[in-house]
């Protein structure tokens, strides 16, 4: 067995322990409890409160009971930004966890209408994240997980976290800096409250992904099945249509692929005409941009249009050979 996948049961098998430990003793788990532990920590205690709300996240603890203990302990302001941090980085801890374990065994197994599914769902990007994060509907920690099975970018799903979990990190936290006696209460009504919130992302959002998901999608493949094409001397026309800087950059290139920008695409057409029934892969950096140059071809004509599925990231994931 490689290494990497005896590091990946490993840490499988903490987060599993730590998730049942967790859940053992949630119900000792309190702001009381909290403010003791807190208590002797002076001006360490925001940095220690931080991590037990991210150390929480990842562990599935229910986020609203620490939030509520932020207002408490911190007040309404610090409060909020305090719960904000702790929550987004725990958030970002559950979606690292989950793109390093599963992530691309997601990639090569999954098909039909999931597929179909996680490929709007990347294509969306920030968006997507952006709606559940508004929409209290979804349960916060397993979402976590679940977004970190796709392609979309890691500063976006934590940029667009921090922000859009706003609004109810402000209203949890005043719920508890305002007295733990309307807790009971007042919980159900920022429910409503963000539930309307949610419904409104919902109309302007839904339909962007129904379309997208109606759209005649292009086929994937895995860098595992392109290296195989490659390696066999097939006939493949690989285009980065990343800029020429990107093209580069960190990530690299794949050798012999062809650089074309997406906004440059267009006006390649007619070079490309030799390949209208000869097959091309779109590259990347993730799954975008390639997505569109698909279409764009598919439009035009192309009848083998294929796209690199999470692009020159999964690409070098997979340790597979780079042109810098």
């Amino acid at each position: 067995m490689k290494a990497a996948n005896i590091i990946r049961i490993v840490v499988f098998v903490f987060l599993i322990a730590g998730i049942a430990t967790a859940v053992t003793y949630r119900k000792q788990f309190d702001v009381d409890v909290l403010g003791d532990w807190l208590a002797g920590a002076g001006v360490m205690a925001p940095l220690l409160f931080i991590g037990i709300y991210a150390i929480s996240t990842v562990l599935l603890l229910p986020g609203s009971v620490l939030t509520i203990a932020g207002g408490v302990l911190f007040g309404p302001i610090w409060g909020t930004f305090y719960n904000l941090t702790g929550a987004t980085i725990g958030a970002t801890m559950a979606f690292l966890i989950a793109r390093y374990l599963a992530s691309d065994l997601v990639s090569r197994k999954t098909g039909g209408w999931l597929s179909q599914l996680i490929e709007g769902v990347e294509a969306e990007g920030w968006r997507f994240v952006a709606f559940v994060r508004l929409v209290p509907l979804f349960p916060f920690n397993l979402l976590n997980y679940a977004l970190g099975l796709t392609c979309i970018r890691l500063f976006h799903y934590v940029i667009t976290s921090y922000i859009c979990m706003l609004p109810g990190a402000i209203a949890y936290t005043y719920l508890g800096y305002a007295g733990r006696n309307a807790v009971a209460g007042g919980e159900g009504m920022i429910k409503k409250a963000l539930l309307g919130l949610g419904l409104l992302a919902l109309v302007a959002f839904l339909p962007r992904l129904i379309k997208r998901l109606l759209k005649k999608p292009a086929h994937m493949l895995s860098a595992a099945e392109l290296k195989q094409r490659l390696d066999k001397g097939e006939d493949v026309l690989v285009i980065d249509v990343r800029s020429s800087e990107e093209y580069v950059g960190d990530l690299g290139h794949i050798g012999g692929s062809r650089n074309i920008a997406i906004e440059d695409l267009p006006r390649h057409l007619d070079e490309l005409k030799a390949y209208r029934q000869r097959p091309i892969v779109i590259v990347c950096r993730t799954d975008r941009r390639s997505m569109k140059a698909a279409q764009m071809l598919i439009q035009a004509g192309f009848s083998d249009s294929t796209v690199l599925r999470g692009g020159m990231e999964q690409w070098n994931r997979n340790r597979l050979p780079v042109v810098r």
